[in-house]
């Protein structure tokens, strides 16, 4: 299957403080010059953490790793489990349809998705809350039919129980996940033929199943917030992980000694404002790399309008480009003065011209 990037990409990327914790925690399981062997558990993340993996996450990533941005795409458009397209808010459905779940009736589960999500796969529903796809074997194929919701499994499934389960879903409810019909795991269906002393004595559900009621979130997106990064081959604590982890950054620009990995930061403040003039600011989403959570970080610093970026010097560049937490760089990459210039004097670009009409960022 032929598998691109979405024609609609975010502006930017970026780790929540959380889950940069966690990355930073998991490059430093790797020894100086091997980074690139986290590339995968930090694009689960990262889609974890958005919904799907869009260009800038992967090349965050990419750079995070000191990789070629070329190698973390090949990574991302190899592997089924990464999302190259926007996916359900609420969850994203993916129905086993090989042999065992053919036979047992996955045509009708995804006769259900066409119905309530989308006739086409990778498509939204019109609420935005679910999408779905058919996926190979997920491996359950003793609870056939069944479907991979979020981080469960649902199973031995029929068409109406799936449609009460995406009703379900979307007004908030956590259905439990495992077995639809009654079963305690992957037993006969006629019941236990072994072990029957097991019986009378178990548990109300399956190890995996009790796991995923107790933590309550099957649908829940990690967040880094879960359990506390454990770092044990450091022999530091979580607190310590941020220093001990190596500095990353694209190889072409990697320092040639430690002593170079931090350096200071350079160049001069440029004035900033207490808030924006007249209490309204500029919509400075306009400028070609500047997205929501950006437009947050500008303001923070005290810049709301295009002529304040339009009048940055060379040396106020330098110190912007620097206090970017998370977005270093970004000014000089995507030449925001140049932009601002047009926007601060009335004019517009391309970029401009698409955020007024909306659907970039709505």
């Amino acid at each position: 299957m032929l598998r691109r990037l979405h024609k609609d990409q975010p502006a930017s990327f970026a780790f929540t403080p959380a889950n940069l914790e966690w990355a930073q925690g998991q490059i430093s399981k790797y020894p100086e010059g091997r980074q690139a062997s986290a590339i995968i558990p930090l694009l689960w993340r990262a889609q974890e953490q958005e919904g799907w993996l869009s260009r800038p996450a992967i090349e965050h990533v990419a750079g995070m790793l000191g990789m070629a941005y070329i190698r973390a795409l090949e990574v991302a458009t190899f592997y089924f489990m990464f999302q190259l397209q926007p996916v359900g808010s609420v969850a994203h459905i993916q129905i086993c349809g090989t042999t065992s779940c053919m036979i047992c009736g996955a045509e009708d589960l995804i006769a259900v998705c066409k119905d309530l999500i989308s006739p086409r796969p990778h498509s939204l529903s019109a609420d935005g809350k679910f999408s779905w796809e058919e996926v190979e074997c997920l491996g359950a194929c003793a609870n056939a039919p069944m479907a991979q919701i979020g981080k469960d499994y649902y199973e031995d499934l029929t068409a109406p129980k799936l449609r009460d389960l995406i009703a379900r879903f979307s007004k908030g409810e956590v259905p439990v996940p495992g077995p639809q019909n009654g079963r305690y795991a992957a037993e006969p269906l006629s019941g236990l033929t072994t072990l029957k002393d097991f019986e009378s004595g178990k548990q109300a559900y399956n190890a995996s199943v009790q796991n995923a009621v107790d933590i309550g979130d099957t649908v829940k997106r990690i967040d880094g917030t879960e359990v506390p990064i454990l770092t044990p081959w450091l022999g530091k604590t979580k607190a310590a992980v941020a220093k001990a982890a190596p500095k990353t950054v694209p190889a072409e620009k990697a320092p040639a000694t430690a002593a170079a990995e931090a350096p200071a930061v350079t160049g001069t403040k440029p004035q900033a404002l207490v808030a924006a003039r007249d209490g309204k600011a500029d919509n400075l989403k306009e400028i070609k790399g500047i997205g929501p959570k950006l437009e947050l970080v500008c303001n923070g610093l005290g810049f709301f309008h295009f002529d304040q970026i339009a009048n940055w010097t060379a040396a106020e560049i330098a110190w912007v480009d620097d206090n970017l937490e998370g977005f270093k760089g970004r000014v000089t990459r995507d030449n925001w003065v140049e932009q601002a210039k047009i926007l601060a004097a009335g004019g517009e670009t391309e970029f401009s011209k698409r955020v007024e009409k909306g659907g970039v960022y709505d």
